[in-house]
């Protein structure tokens, strides 16, 4: 065989079972039982798993074969017209920039066909170039319409010029690269993209060339000088670190254009060089919160981040900078709920989702799980190869990572990868599940009360530190009857000591009724155990959901019926961008994460 539910296998039992039977001997642990010959494997070929009933190891039965998402980039042709128009020239020096650095720029011109105006015009073209060679091209007319050459690679503009400098200067444009140039600063960079008010700073051209800055003794940040380059700093500065970021005080002016234009060349090439150094972390002034301040005197505690499920919006939303704990007895839906929050945090504020999970093992089946939700439903064979589905399956590979470790998770390595993913790729969640499987291996020999301070501690300083936000699931203990019925449970109820709620913000509990363990109800209830502000939620306020089947969705019950929503969420108003080109390139999907 050599693919299995749409995914290429590289070789098939790889454990040598014995074909078709549903149970086997283990290879883990069987040699060293007494008993040898027995059974103890279930196998489940349809989903390729083997699950030891003795020893509790999944064995992934197959190994597939790894996708290859390397995208191949159009390039744009490689001859460029240097033959300015004295308009563009008399343009470029209205606002302060010479002939000299225009050439220096190797800065174009020429008819192009925009979209905006669906007409043929002539634009200026800001070329990037890459080792020398041109990868693309930011086309500008004169009514402010921009557009990048299709399906090629987004780079930093101007990025041959900082390739062996100690230090770089960051912008928010090409205009503003052209002004510090102007002004004698050559190793000045440009995003290709801006920033705008959305809140989702998408920086997926920063993954390629980290390494770029990894060296950099400094990064000083010359951004626009309103609340989108405000975001778009503070994003840069937590992925690179407040120690190596310096940031330009432009003074009254919007940009570093306009600083020019103002104040002279000279003044502009000051400013940079006179940058101060991010304000020190885990230091605080009045000064540093001023804005905080004055927006809590004006409009009072602001609600936090929600997920996009009004009834539990209404109880609980979080700040990033914290870590919510989720517990439930087994099989109540917790790691689904979790799952479903993610994919809201996604859809609502654009956050990327890390994941260290044995719960979510093999990968392959979490990624649907994941996908169907964002999709609406489980596809038949005629449907995984559409477009919409390689979209959403796109989305989820941009968006959602998962940390995988053969030899076991440790809590510092699990945290060390979490960093180098917010440094390369954005997260701002980081999934643990469940939080017994990922252990504190340098703490393991304390007691029970004392381990579990060390992680929470240890928890809390990596949300503080990189601005994410850490979803911890925890089992409970040994479920409590009262006549028959099992009770929810409670917070200190949660396996690891009563420093889960001491040193918890929030906790929240997911349930599911049950007659008995062979007829869950598909009605699942939540309900915050705790939340730390007011603000953020109602302390043991509940909700009530229906777990949809088809997708894994937590949908609305309304008036003891469950209003069931199996559409596609990413075609909903074309909230998302999704790579074309890369859709071209996702030809198996064994290992999306």
């Amino acid at each position: 065989m050599t693919e299995l539910n749409g995914f290429k296998i590289k070789n098939y039992n790889q454990y040598g079972f014995k074909a078709n039977v549903k149970t086997s001997t283990c290879p883990i642990c069987s040699e060293d039982r007494k008993k040898k010959t027995d059974k103890c494997v279930m196998l489940d070929w349809e989903r390729g798993l083997a699950t030891c009933q003795h020893c509790g190891v999944v064995l992934q039965m197959h190994e597939y074969i790894k996708a290859n998402q390397e995208i191949e980039y159009v390039k744009p042709p490689q001859k460029i017209n240097d033959d300015l128009s004295e308009k563009v020239v008399n343009w470029f020096a209205g606002r302060g920039i010479g002939l000299d650095t225009i050439r220096r720029l190797r800065i174009s011109g020429g008819l192009e066909w925009m979209p905006q105006t669906k007409t043929e015009v002539m634009t200026i073209q800001f070329n990037y170039f890459l080792d020398s060679s041109l990868v693309n091209i930011k086309y500008r007319d004169a009514a402010k319409n921009f557009k990048m050459f299709k399906d090629a690679e987004k780079i930093f503009y101007n990025i041959d010029s900082v390739r062996f400098t100690d230090e770089v200067v960051i912008t928010e444009g090409e205009v503003d690269v052209c002004s510090l140039v102007e002004s004698g600063v050559y190793n000045s960079i440009s995003v290709p993209n801006g920033f705008n008010l959305s809140g989702n700073i998408n920086l997926d051209y920063l993954t390629n060339y980290y390494e770029l800055f990894e060296n950099k003794s400094k990064i000083i940040l010359c951004l626009d000088n309103d609340e989108p380059g405000r975001k778009g700093q503070q994003e840069l500065i937590r992925r690179f670190g407040a120690e190596k970021c310096y940031l330009v005080d432009l003074s009254d002016c919007k940009d570093a254009n306009e600083y020019l234009v103002k104040h002279g060349a000279e003044k502009l090439a000051e400013a940079v060089k006179n940058a101060p150094q991010c304000p020190l972390e885990n230091v605080l002034t009045a000064a540093d919160v001023s804005k905080e301040l004055e927006n809590f005197y004006l409009n009072g505690h602001q609600k936090g981040y929600s997920i996009g499920l009004p009834q539990f919006d209404n109880i609980f939303t979080t700040y990033t900078k914290q870590f919510i704990v989720v517990t439930g007895f087994p099989s109540s839906g917790k790691s689904d709920f979790v799952d479903q929050m993610c994919v809201g945090y996604n859809i609502q504020h654009g956050w990327k989702t890390a994941y260290a999970s044995t719960e979510n093992f093999p990968a392959y089946l979490h990624v649907d799980k994941v996908v169907r939700k964002f999709y609406g439903m489980r596809p038949d064979s005629t449907q995984v190869t559409d477009f919409e589905w390689k979209k959403t399956v796109q989305h989820v590979s941009n968006n959602f990572f998962h940390i995988n470790y053969d030899d076991g998770y440790d809590l510092v390595k699990v945290l060390a990868k979490a960093e180098e993913l917010v440094k390369r790729k954005g997260i701002r969640v980081l999934v643990i599940d469940p939080y017994n499987k990922v252990r504190y291996k340098e703490k393991i020999s304390l007691s029970i009360n004392d381990y579990t301070n060390a992680y929470l501690n240890l928890i809390d300083t990596f949300c503080k530190k990189h601005d994410v936000l850490v979803i911890l699931v925890a089992h409970p203990n040994k479920p409590e009857k009262i006549n028959g019925e099992l009770q929810p449970p409670t917070f200190y109820d949660v396996k690891g000591g009563g420093e889960f709620y001491d040193m918890s913000p929030h906790g929240l509990l997911v349930h599911r009724e049950r007659k008995d363990d062979e007829n869950p109800s598909n009605l699942v209830t939540i309900k915050v155990l705790k939340v730390k502000f007011a603000n953020l939620g109602v302390n043991d306020a509940s909700c009530q959901f229906g777990w949809n089947v088809n997708n894994g969705r937590y949908d609305k019950v309304v008036a003891g019926d469950t209003i069931w929503d199996n559409s596609n969420w990413l075609s909903k108003g074309n909230k998302f961008s999704v790579n074309q080109l890369a859709l071209k390139n996702l030809d198996n999907l064994a290992d999306v994460f």
